[in-house]
């Protein structure tokens, strides 16, 4: 392989913006001018082609390929000879993404990868462009690769597409709001005379942002903490659904102060595990593979080698967080500590609080709506 970009290649990143940005008050490094795109739920994903040869590499300059041979084999037939470009992988059932199926594509067995490879096929969106032909893109304005996006990749019709974008904030703000009911994570915006520079901060995205009240059901010490100086590492979350307490995930921005503060104001709610609603999911041993309920303290291929072990709390505290979206029935990533409420029985902290996005084709958001 011979490109004018050859890996390892950090991609480029987004800082969080609350709201999307106007682009007439928006200056980014003297650059004024944005183009807004969707924020995709998936794999981000270097693709490094050279004629036949392909690789595929992940944010952090790991290895790919392996995971995603039919990518892989439409990418050979679909793209410019020679190109590198910088995009997402995603896996859909249905009218939206589903993260989690996407997950259990990387698995170490050739003869899974392959059996899901045909149960569950990727696809590929490509938002910039780095390197076409012989011509590196890296050191020019936005503006001109995505025009050469637009001319190497018009007309993709699966499973290798090119996203949309728009300089309309209030269709972005549409965007913002109609794409996650496909299951699309927000709205970028990239400064249209920006170059792509490895590894930096210089896109914007906006995600949505929700509250919640959860129940306090344990917590697992951090890993720094020690017995003369034991410190709190994450809060473990609970909401209720049929009169059983799930959990929903964890909560763990806190100083160091506040970690030591912590462990000790809850020690008057530790519990045996026996009398603890989680108690019939104590087994003598963690279960090796991902369970679906992700039941605390147990293992997945993702957490294998971590301590999963947890203290059991009395469910009597509820506490408000916030989060950005909903994997299954559990919050897609760490929810963030916003306050605590007294004011609410445990009891009464369900899932028919949380805010649920309204249904969206994602063939509308990978057709352009027509």
């Amino acid at each position: 392989m011979d490109l004018p970009v050859m890996p390892p290649v950090r991609p480029m990143l987004a800082k969080a913006v609350k709201g999307v940005p106007d682009p007439a008050k928006t200056v980014v490094d003297d650059l004024a001018g944005l183009s807004f795109e969707p924020k995709w739920d998936g794999f981000r994903c270097l693709v490094f082609k050279d004629g036949d040869e392909v690789e595929l590499t992940s944010r952090n300059t790991k290895p790919l390929t392996r995971y995603f041979p039919e990518l892989v084999a439409a990418m050979r037939e679909q793209l410019p000879e020679r190109c590198v470009l910088d995009g997402e992988v995603f896996v859909a059932i249905g009218k939206r993404l589903e993260f989690e199926v996407l997950q259990e594509r990387i698995h170490p067995a050739a003869s899974r990868v392959d059996m899901l490879a045909e149960k569950t096929p990727a696809s590929f969106v490509a938002f910039d462009l780095l390197a076409l032909g012989d011509t590196s893109y890296v050191d020019r304005p936005f503006v001109e690769r995505r025009a050469g996006l637009e001319k190497a990749l018009g007309g993709l019709s699966g499973p290798c597409y090119l996203t949309r974008t728009t300089e309309d904030p209030d269709l972005a703000q549409e965007w913002f709001h109609q794409f996650e009911g496909a299951g699309l994570d927000g709205v970028i915006a990239k400064p249209l005379g920006g170059a792509y520079v490895e590894n930096g901060r210089t896109m914007m995205k906006v995600k949505h942002e929700r509250t919640a009240d959860v129940v306090v059901a344990g917590y697992r010490e951090h890993k720094t903490s020690t017995p003369e100086r034991p410190l709190l590492g994450s809060l473990l979350l609970g909401l209720y659904a049929d009169g059983s307490l799930q959990h929903v995930g964890v909560s763990a921005s806190f100083t160091a102060v506040r970690r030591a503060e912590l462990i000790d104001e809850l020690q008057a709610l530790v519990c045996p595990i026996s009398e603890h609603p989680w108690s019939a999911w104590a087994g003598p041993e963690p279960q090796a593979i991902a369970n679906p309920d992700r039941v605390p303290g147990t293992q997945s291929r993702w957490s294998a080698g971590k301590d999963l072990s947890f203290t059991p709390l009395r469910p009597d505290l509820v506490l408000e967080v916030k989060y950005d979206a909903m994997e299954g029935r559990r919050f897609r990533h760490t929810a963030h500590f916003k306050r605590w409420r007294p004011d609410r029985d445990p009891t009464s902290c369900g899932y028919d609080q949380l805010e649920q996005p309204v249904s969206y084709d994602l063939a509308s958001v990978l057709s352009g709506g027509e």
